[in-house]
């Protein structure tokens, strides 16, 4: 794609989440089919790590993230990059949510009603890593909330570092710094 079309694409993607912002429900609908690829992308990255094994798929990520989003009104969408940035972190909600449920399944595994398939109640390990790097990255916020958020955008949304710096409206150099941080940080809290 030219440089001049992804421009063009990034300031229609920007207007619609403006327009949203404004009370434009449609404008949501709208903008879906110009980023849809680049959410499969950030979904297809965290289902990629294995948080989920086969209890949800690209789509259906996608459409939750989609379902949480439709909705928010508090949200001031800067752009593109802040705009992935959120779908990144619901992503992760969502992915915690299931992570949560399929633990409790399993801790209730001898109660379970009837109607649960005894094969589904095994919990993957990557349950619990799912549910301990939500714990470990909820600390890092309580520390520095933009260490928080850069790991959210590199980490989970998959993003440059370039795109890093203009989804949380700093410089490239910071983020680079924050990268560098939240990296040592993280491998600390999860030795």
């Amino acid at each position: 794609m030219e440089p001049s079309t992804n421009s063009l694409i990034c300031g229609t993607i920007t207007a619609m989440l403006r327009s949203h912002q404004a009370g434009d429900r449609e404008a949501f609908d709208r903008l879906m089919p110009l980023v849809y690829d680049q959410l499969c992308a950030v979904a297809r990255r965290q289902l990629r790590r294995g948080q989920l094994g086969h209890s949800m798929d690209t789509s259906a990520l996608v459409r939750e993230t989609y379902l949480q989003l439709i909705n928010e009104n508090g949200v001031s969408w800067e752009d593109r990059g802040h705009f992935l940035a959120i779908c990144a972190r619901t992503m992760r909600r969502l992915m915690v949510d299931a992570a949560r449920r399929r633990m409790a399944i399993k801790r209730n595994a001898g109660e379970a009603p009837a109607t649960v398939d005894p094969d589904s109640v095994y919990c993957d390990p990557q349950y619990e890593l799912t549910l301990n790097i939500d714990q470990v990255l909820e600390q890092l916020g309580r520390f520095n909330v933009r260490l928080m958020q850069v790991v959210e955008c590199r980490f989970f949304a998959g993003m440059s570092e370039t795109e890093t710096a203009l989804a949380l409206n700093t410089s490239l150099r910071s983020i680079q710094r924050d990268w560098l941080r939240a990296r040592v940080w993280l491998e600390r809290a999860l030795a």
